[in-house]
Order: C-alpha cells, then structure tokens, then sequence
C-alpha cells in the first residue's frame, strides 16, 4: 500500500468521525489527521477515545461553502478525503438535501480543483431499501425506484455522484454501513434504553423472524482506514476505484435480539411479550401518527418504522472482505457492552 501522509476527515467531530480519529490514529500512525467539522471536537472524550486531540488539527467550516472546504483542504494538504458527514435520521427533507446532496458535490468540485488523490465516501447499506426485504444483498443489487425515506434517499444521490466523481487522477470509493452503533451513539441504543424505562419493551412488533445487520461503530471505521490506504496503491486502486462495499459485523441477527441483549444488560428482562402481527402494528402506526398530528405531538409509531422493524436486512460482505481486507474486529455482544458501559459513563 501506498503511504497515506494525511487525510481530511469531514464530518469527525461526529458520531463515526470521533471513531474516525481514533482508528486512523491508531491504524495509521504515521498519518496526519486534520478534521473538518461544523462543530468543534468535543472538549471532553470517552475512555474509548485514546487520540491525543492536540496531534489533531481541526478546521471549521460549512461543508457547502467552498472557501471553507477549499481552505480546509489546502492546509490539511491531505491524500485522501473521508467524507462521514451527514444528519441523523428523522430531520426535515432540507437538511438532507443540503448536507448529503448539496455539500457532497461542492466537496467534489473543490476536491477536483485542488487535485486531491482521492474520496472515500460514508454512505449507507439504505440506499437499496425500498421497505421490501433484502436477502444477502451485494453490491449488484440496483437502487429501488422509490426510497422510503429522505435520509437514505439523499445518500443514494449522493452515492451516484460520488462513482460518477471516479477518474484516474480523483478516486473514488462508497462505503455502505448497515444499523451503526456503539459509544457515541446518540439514536439507537439510548432510544431502546429510553423505552424500556416507559415500560415500551414488553411490546414486539412482527414475528421476530426478520434477520437484521447490525455494526459496531469502530468496525465501519476500520474499513474507511482501509479504504483511504488501499485506494493510493496502484495494484489495488483500480479494483476499489468506482466501487460500493457493504460494511456490516457479518453477524445478522434476529431484530429484538440487539434489543432484549441490550435490555438484559440493564437487569431488564420481560417475563412476557406483547407481539403485534404486522398488519396491526401498520394500522396502530397510522392511528398513532394521524391523532399525533392531530395533537401536534411526535408519534411513537408509525408505518415507516414498523416497515424497517419487521423487513428482513441482511447483506453480503464478500467484497469487503477480498478486496479491502475489511474483517469485523468486536462482535456484537462486546459492541453493546462498550456502548453501555460508555452510556453509564456520560449519564
């Protein structure tokens, strides 16, 4: 592999970026690791973060503004842009299309401009699903006609101009993560914590037969090292130039597994279940979201997440693995006891 001198790191002060930081950090020691950001790196970091910040040079800046980006890029004089920044799910439209669409194109245009090596791009193992179930999916599966959401929808925009981006002198390459968690998290496991405490996780939606990918946080990060080190070697560049992977732990699970581990963890264990047939839980999702609407209040239920709870999601890594090397280091059940002992630790 060829040597990565420095890397651009958008979006690290985030959620996968401080995880980034940290793998790059020690992964690539050599490195010099410059982060780009909206919002400053947090002044005070987990145990789960051991990367000097003072050996990090941060920039901030508007992804969309191109005198912050190019600015960025310029003093960072880096190989390689990591491009992990993006909104959480369930934010208005417009974010999406300004981060996700908006800022990945000025990004590739600035990045052109001033001759970067090459863009490894976070984007999402969503960008297939329709609410229909995905069995063993790799990366030949096409895009669905209509996406469920605006979040996975932005992403596969964004996806396309990033391949699109691909030439001999800017490389490219997308990265599709699927059901991230673990410290730092701020949406999955603290949500499943939160319901148990409102009596919520006695309740399944769906039969619980649906296998589901999950990812540990520090594993997708490791493949975006990968990437950015493989991407400059002239033997593997042209195999990885152009191309999507999926990243997952490579361990699908039955849906309410992750969430009764999680619960069991906390002492939580139901001595019953209350299991709503997805056909009911469709039509308490609507009931749900139209008095909600009614009542200007957020809904608990809805048809999109009784969609994405009940469907089958599991995809095939054999791509990752052969040609980025890319194998899953922490298994799900340590992914959530770092997660949890990390929650324990900021509550």
């Amino acid at each position: 592999m060829s040597d990565l001198n420095s890397v651009l790191l958008i979006g690290g002060a985030g959620f996968l970026g401080l995880h980034l930081i940290e793998q790059f950090y020690k992964l690539a020691p050599n490195t010099q690791i410059h982060v780009f950001d909206v919002r400053p790196l947090p002044e005070k970091l987990s145990k789960y973060f051991t990367f000097p910040t003072e050996k990090i040079t941060f920039h901030q800046g508007d992804l969309t503004s191109e005198d912050d980006v190019s600015k960025a890029i310029r003093l960072s004089k880096c190989d390689v842009i990591v491009h992990s920044a993006s909104p959480m799910h369930g934010l208005p439209q417009a974010i999406y299309e300004k981060v996700n669409v908006q800022g990945t194109i000025n990004l590739i245009k600035v990045a052109k401009q001033e001759k970067v090596k090459a863009l490894v791009y976070t984007s999402s193992a969503g960008v297939i699903f329709n609410g229909q179930d995905i069995h063993n999916a790799n990366e030949t599966w096409p895009y669905p006609e209509v996406h469920m959401d605006g979040y996975n929808e932005t992403k596969a925009i964004a996806e396309t101009a990033v391949m699109e981006a691909n030439t001999n002198d800017f490389l490219t390459v997308c990265l599709r993560p699927a059901g991230i968690f673990g410290p730092g998290d701020r949406q999955l496991v603290p949500g499943l914590r939160a319901a148990a405490k409102l009596g919520q996780s006695k309740f399944q939606l769906g039969d619980n037969n649906n296998l589901f990918d999950w990812t540990y946080v520090g594993n997708v990060a490791d493949s975006h090292v990968l990437a950015a080190q493989k991407i400059l070697s002239p033997e593997l560049a042209p195999k990885l130039a152009g191309e999507t992977f999926f990243i997952t732990n490579d361990a699908p699970t039955y849906f309410w597994t992750l969430a009764r581990t999680v619960w069991k963890a906390d002492g939580h264990i139901d001595s019953y279940n209350i299991v709503l047939p997805k056909p009911v839980a469709y039509v308490a999702g609507y009931l749900s979201q139209f008095f909600s609407k009614l009542l200007k209040k957020e809904p608990g239920l809805t048809p999109f997440r009784v969609k994405v709870v009940c469907a089958t999601r599991y995809h095939d890594i054999s791509k990752a693995r052969e040609l980025l090397g890319y194998k899953p280091a922490v298994d799900l059940e340590t992914g959530i006891n770092y997660t949890l002992e990390w929650m324990n630790e900021t509550s």
